[in-house]
């Protein structure tokens, strides 16, 4: 045995499982032998063995979920655990793929992790992201987890964050996730389940589906059900009362306690032409129904517990489910219901927002068979990977279906919830069965109130100023210094505008030189057969849809407006973006005809409008022209620290409250110091943007961010300013962070 090489700071550290092939817990065995090691592991997991050097830090883990005795109020929701039972160096690998020597520490007990967990046997785990460096501090340096940090990151938030109760979304959640584990009770015997249900039917209405037609062609009471069918029930074409009242027997029936939700937002729902997941019995396949059921129990065990194993088993029943006939895509939906934080709908409209809006490759043809089961699970991964950025559209597979509908309507025609005898089981011959579809989703209200919980430093009257000017001049242009959070506020006034967060109403383009008339309104583009067509750009898009729907506003965002040329972007449409023109009367033909051939007028709605952000601080461009000028108000944007500024920071970013007044007076002085000098002035003062967080720092990280900041954002900035006097700026930027 090699003596133990000191760790590395920077080094990799490993998070491994003990239980050796997914036997008894071996973590006493290889605490006494100094050894861990895995039994029969897979190509992957002997490349990472082997991988494991000398020197790095190893911990072993035990991942599972827990809903009861958590420090903090998890509202129900079973929580992602790990444990850390023993750490220890790795002091030498023999490269055989399957075991490691490493050097333990002695014991403490175990100690909890929550959230940012990972079941697979190996976890390699990198510093440098701040999550990993918070786990790697947890385990190995003993420093506690920050758990309102974790717990209010974008993925986590709607289920454990500090969210008021009349702000949470997807309440609904709790009562399918109550349905759904007692279900499992009636997995391995129905007829209990089937006869209630039977009953049910008997005194409320909505539920005369359940008539089945059998071999000898009679038709009577369905004898077996599977349990998306179960949940089918109050998942139809049925009006919110039925809904929730066909909810609410089902849960006296099966023993679930919590209460029905109040609002079914962002839940598909079955097409009342098939809302059953499998045939009439006398063209049913006899293990269909059984088929249903080990895929929902093989889901539930996989939410449980994502070992590899049972990762493996829910891959084999769901591609067994998707064979029955009159799953298809339906499957994915039935998941959802049931699991809806873990597994993702992939209903029609969910499947064209995520290659349309997220950039997802998922068929979206009605006529293509669902997905298999692998590719199922990895877009579901990639999705959560995606999920905890703050800038990502969506943060959770309810978020995303939620969204599906409000981005666009359906893609296929949907079939009204009164076709069908009662929402009868109907077949027509052995073609596609239907998709699930959405209910329209809930407004989401938005006005000044919101702008100001979202963290605007600005003061109300402010607002309310910038929304006046913006509803009089139908155009608004926010300028100021770099940092000053303009196109931050640009979309939120937008929504303010529209009095509801709507962002299928808002088009944002940014501003080049290279931005040209047929890009922005409409030009020639390359199809895909090598020939030209006209196509409309973002602008004459925004115009369209405004026209459509007149009773609702719609905003064009423009980033950075003077990048670009705007009389040369605008064409002849600059003239009617005036407040006074926004009339047909006042219709002018486009140079380019529609894609008909016929020219026809065009004019600007009353209903659009337009916000521009113009940094005033670069000076490589040109002055705005005359006639834009007069088109637009223009509103200057200062920089804001003060009050507002310094609770923001550290109740909701966790800068060090001993250390906030210090940072507001460095960068206040630097502010004052920029406006004197008459080769600058106040248009190149640095904005509060820099110095508030993107993200909760973690606790005692205060000094690091800051310097972070001085050398990475402001310091080149400053070199920027003063090009022509480089010590000038060496000095600003010292003086940023002297002392510290």
């Amino acid at each position: 045995m090699t003596s133990q090489p000191h760790p590395s700071a920077s080094a990799t550290t490993w998070f491994v499982g003990a239980s050796f092939g997914h036997t008894d817990d071996q973590t006493a065995r290889f605490l006494k032998d100094g050894i861990w090691e895995i039994r029969t592991p897979t190509e992957k997991e002997r490349a990472l063995v082997r991988a494991m050097q000398p020197g790095e830090r190893i911990a072993i883990k035990a991942a599972y979920v827990r809903k009861n005795g958590l420090p903090f109020d998890n509202r129900g929701h079973s929580v992602s655990v790990m444990g850390i039972k023993a750490v220890g160096n790795i002091i030498h690998n023999p490269q055989d793929g399957e075991r490691v020597q490493v050097q333990w520490q002695p014991a403490e007990g175990v100690r909890e992790w929550y959230f940012y967990t990972y079941r697979a046997t190996i976890w390699r785990v990198l510093p440098g992201d701040w999550m990993n460096d918070a786990l790697i501090a947890f385990a190995f340096d003993q420093l506690p987890q920050d758990i309102e940090r974790f717990r209010n990151e974008p993925y986590w938030r709607e289920r454990f964050g500090t969210v008021a109760p009349d702000k949470l979304r997807f309440q609904w959640t709790d009562f399918y996730e109550a349905v759904a584990e007692k279900l499992l009770d009636y997995a391995n015997d129905r007829s209990p389940l089937i006869e209630g249900i039977h009953q049910i039917a008997a005194r409320v209405p909505g539920l005369g589906n359940l008539q089945d037609k059998f071999a000898d062609g009679s038709v009577g009471p369905l004898k077996d059900i599977c349990p998306f069918t179960v949940m089918g029930t109050f998942n139809r074409g049925l009006t919110d009362a039925n809904r929730k009242m066909i909810a609410g027997e089902l849960a006296k029936l099966i023993g679930v306690t919590v209460p029905v939700p109040p609002s079914f937002e962002g839940i598909p729902v079955l097409n009342n032409q098939r809302s059953w997941f499998f045939r009439y019995a006398d063209k049913r396949g006899a293990g269909d129904i059984d088929a249903l059921w080990r895929v929902f129990v093989a889901g539930h065990a996989l939410v449980e517990d994502d070992q590899p194993e049972r990762r493996e088993a829910f891959i084999q029943a769901y591609d067994a489910a998707t064979q029955v006939w009159g799953v298809a895509w339906n499957l994915s939906a039935g998941l959802y219901w049931a699991h809806p934080w873990d597994f993702s709908t992939l209903d029609s409209q969910s499947r064209h927002y995520l290659n349309k809006r997220l950039g997802f490759n998922v068929p979206v043809s009605g006529q293509q068979g669902p997905c298999d089961a692998a590719t199922y699970l990895k877009l579901m991964d990639d999705l959560r990977a995606r999920f905890g950025e703050d800038s990502y559209p969506v943060h959770s597979f309810p978020e995303l279906s939620l969204e599906s509908w409000k981005y666009e309507g359906p893609t296929d025609e949907s079939v009204p919830p009164e076709s069908g005898p009662d929402g009868a089981a109907e077949e027509e011959g052995d073609e596609a069965p239907p998709d699930t579809v959405q209910a329209a989703p809930p407004i989401v209200p938005y006005s000044v109130d919101d702008i100001l919980n979202d963290g605007c430093f600005l003061e109300r009257a402010d607002l309310d100023l910038l929304l006046d000017r913006l509803r009089a001049k139908k155009n608004l242009i926010l300028q100021g210094p770099p940092g000053t959070g303009k196109t931050w506020l640009a979309k939120r006034l937008a929504f303010a505008l529209m009095g509801e967060k709507d962002p299928n109403r808002i088009r944002a383009v940014q501003f080049h030189p290279n931005l040209s008339y047929e890009d922005f309104v409409r030009g020639w583009r390359p199809t895909g057969d090598g020939k030209l067509a006209l196509a409309d750009g973002v602008f004459m898009e925004a115009i369209i849809a405004a026209r459509k729907e007149p009773s609702a506003k719609y905003v064009v965002v423009i980033e950075e407006i003077n990048r670009g040329n705007p009389a040369q972007i605008f064409g002849e449409l600059l003239t009617l973006l005036e407040a006074g023109k926004r009339t047909p009367s006042e219709a002018l033909e486009l140079c380019y005809p529609d894609a008909d051939g016929k020219r026809r007028p065009v004019h600007i709605p009353e209903n659009l409008y337009v916000i521009g952000t113009m940094n005033i601080a670069d000076r490589s461009l040109a002055l705005v022209d005359l006639a834009l000028r007069r088109r637009f108000a223009f509103v200057g944007l200062e920089p804001r620290l003060g009050a507002a500024w310094r609770k923001w920071v550290v109740d909701a970013c966790g800068v060090d409250s001993a250390l906030v007044a210090d940072i507001e007076h460095r960068i206040t002085e630097l502010k004052d110091t920029i406006a004197a000098d008459a080769r600058l002035g106040k248009q190149f003062q640095i904005g509060h943007s820099y110095v508030t967080p993107a993200h909760r720092l973690e606790l005692g990280d205060t000094r690091k961010w800051f310097r972070q900041v001085v050398a990475t954002e402001i310091g080149p900035l400053l070199d920027e300013y003063w090009f022509d006097a480089p010590a000038e700026a060496e000095q600003a930027t010292a003086r940023l962070t002297q002392g510290w």
